[in-house]
Order: structure tokens, then C-alpha cells, then sequence
């Protein structure tokens, strides 16, 4: 049994090895966000982190673990960024605007963009633990949307007869779209586009349209 000095160390020593790898897990989803979890390597990471290969393998064993922590960081990144302040926010039509608010600051604080969009992309088709984890996850992500809608409902923002799980894909298309025309087009007129784009999404659901 450890004593009261031993178990000191080896409390400093598990809170050490946490944060270096929550750095580890920061600096992979940046790089994520650019290469895609395909393009990181044991190596490109550990030589950004200034480890050895060996070091930085000792955490994670192998790639496909290291990609599902870097998504399950993102995602616990994502709900504390975006989720979880927009609930705090009123219900209807002020949570949907702080929600994609919040979710257009979390894509431009990576460097390529929303990871899970990329991600998405590349694992569309390839069947393993990786997808089935970016899968749930956007799950959860469109489930949240519709019960987004439901609240809105309830506060008498939306009418009461909508769709909610259309909702959320008329949203989730939207962000998509701003996405692509932010990251890849480049387009000036993006976050003009996406306000006009909203408020016509908006009209179609609000009880006073």
C-alpha cells in the first residue's frame, strides 16, 4: 500500500501524464482539422509534440485509437464550445442563433476547419470502429438539432405542427453549406449569405411567419 508521499508522486505523476495528453489530443485535432485523421501519423504527431515515436505510441498503441481519441476530444471540445452554452441560452429562436454562432467560432478556431466535416468525408464508406464512433457522434449532433426544434416548440417560437427532425437537417445543411463556402470557395459574401440563408429557414418554421 502506497503511502501518503508515494501516492503525492503518483498523483502528480497520472495528473503530468494527462495533461501531455490532452496537448497531444489538442495538437491532433488541429492537425486533424488540415490533413484528416488519415494524413496523421505516429510520427508527423510526435515530431509536432517534440516526442519520440515510442513516447507518444505508449499513450494511444496504435492509430485507428489515436483517431477515435482525437474525435472523442473534439467532440467533448464541441459540447463544451457550442452545445453547452447555447442551452444555457432562451429557448427558440435566440438558443438557434447563439448555437450556430458558437459552432461557426469553433470551425474558424481550427485550422482546416470543423474536423467532423472532414472526417466525415473520409470514412463515409470505410466501415470500423472509427466510423461507427464519428457516426454516433454526428448522431447525437442532428438528434440535438431536433430536440433544439422541439424546445422551440415548447416555447412557442416555431409552430407546433413542424417537423423537427427536418429542421435539423435544413440546419445542419446550412452550417454544411457555410462550411464550403467559407473554407474551399473562399466566397466574401458567405456570412451575408448564411443570414439571409437563416432567416428564410427561420420563416418557414416561426409561429408568426
Amino acid at each position: 500500500m502506497l503511502d501518503k508521499y508515494e501516492r503525492s508522486y503518483y498523483f502528480i505523476g497520472m495528473t503530468k501524464g494527462k495533461d501531455k495528453k490532452q496537448a497531444i489530443l489538442k495538437t491532433g485535432l488541429d492537425m486533424a482539422s488540415q490533413v484528416g485523421l488519415e494524413g496523421i501519423s505516429i510520427g508527423a504527431l510526435a515530431k509536432a509534440m517534440n516526442m519520440s515515436k515510442s513516447g507518444l505510441f505508449a499513450h494511444f498503441q496504435s492509430k485507428e485509437k489515436l483517431q477515435i481519441e482525437i474525435l472523442s476530444f473534439a467532440a467533448e471540445r464541441f459540447a463544451d464550445s457550442v452545445v453547452v452554452p447555447a442551452l444555457m441560452t432562451e429557448a427558440g429562436i435566440p438558443r438557434i442563433r447563439v448555437l450556430i454562432n458558437n459552432w461557426i467560432d469553433w470551425s474558424s478556431r481550427l485550422t482546416g476547419g470543423c474536423v467532423f466535416v472532414t472526417a466525415s468525408t473520409e470514412f463515409s464508406d470505410r466501415p470500423g470502429k472509427v466510423r461507427d464512433c464519428l457516426l454516433q457522434q454526428q448522431k447525437d449532433w442532428i438528434d440535438c438539432l431536433s430536440r433544439i426544434a422541439e424546445s422551440a416548440i415548447k416555447a412557442g417560437a416555431f409552430k407546433k405542427d413542424i417537423d423537427c427532425k427536418q429542421f435539423a437537417f435544413d440546419l445542419y445543411s446550412l452550417l454544411l453549406g457555410f462550411h464550403y463556402y467559407d473554407r474551399l470557395l473562399h466566397d466574401r459574401q458567405t456570412k451575408n449569405r448564411q443570414e439571409k440563408a437563416l432567416a428564410k429557414l427561420l420563416a418557414n418554421y416561426r409561429q408568426d411567419s
